[in-house]
């Protein structure tokens, strides 16, 4: 009688080494304002995104749509957002609010303090609106990173498709870092949605949320030094049921 061999199974995963990996890819996670020029390969931008789409969805919706740019491509868009944004107006307005008209406690002060924090660093003073104007022009070439992303979405969707939008970007920015690289979402490319709808062929039914810079860090970048504080988890969490 024939048998077959014994196949030896894998050891079982150590899942305490996984949840430090984990770990260690979200606390590392920073908003990266300087990128070195070195190259992404297309097949891990490719492959950072088909893990992100494992990110929940509303009865598995799966709303995301990324559009990637590098190259001529992602230059070509930067001087066109440059010019626009060098020759200012009320023409470029994101159709979507971020904050509210009047922002109030606590929400003020932690946004001002990474604010003065980053023109700190830069040596940017109060009042100096011609280099807070030239830093926020540093979005718009994505912070010199190699690659680019935006993300939109049907105009069609509700609220719920951005809460599942949110939870993909949060995947690609950690599976990015697992991979060692840095990221930047940033919501200032959504104030040139029309020229980012012409550049990349978008249909006027979707909205774009914001763009997306992804490489490798310059660690020897001043503004990267940035960091930010989070609170205590119990400044904004209950636990309830748990014993003292």
């Amino acid at each position: 009688m024939c048998t077959a061999p014994e196949t030896a199974l894998p050891p079982p995963p150590d899942y305490a080494d996984v949840a430090r990996t984990v770990d260690d890819a979200i606390t590392s996670r920073r908003s990266v304002r300087a990128f070195l020029p070195a190259p992404v390969p297309r097949a891990l931008i490719e492959h950072i995104l088909e893990v992100a789409s494992r990110a929940p969805s509303g009865t598995n919706m799966q709303p995301w749509c990324v559009h990637v740019v590098a190259g001529e491509a992602k230059d070509k868009l930067s001087r066109a957002i440059l010019d626009a944004h060098g020759a200012g107006g009320e023409a470029h307005t994101r159709p979507w609010k971020y904050y509210p008209d009047e922002l109030f406690e606590p929400y003020l002060s932690r946004k001002r303090a990474v604010g003065w924090g980053l023109y700190g660093l830069l040596g940017i003073g109060k009042g100096d609106h011609a280099q807070m104007k030239a830093q926020r022009a540093q979005n718009y070439l994505f912070f010199g990173a190699p690659v680019g992303m935006f993300f939109t979405l049907d105009a069609r969707l509700e609220i719920g498709s951005w809460l599942d939008y949110g939870m993909f970007i949060q995947s690609i920015m950690t599976s990015a870092r697992g991979h060692g690289l840095h990221t930047c979402p940033q919501a200032a490319f959504a104030d040139y949605h029309r020229i980012i709808r012409a550049h990349l062929g978008l249909p006027e039914d979707h909205t774009v949320i914001c763009g997306l810079s992804i490489g490798y860090e310059d660690t020897e970048a001043v503004v990267n030094r940035l960091r930010t504080d989070r609170v205590p988890v119990s400044t904004f969490a209950r636990l309830i049921g748990y014993e003292s």
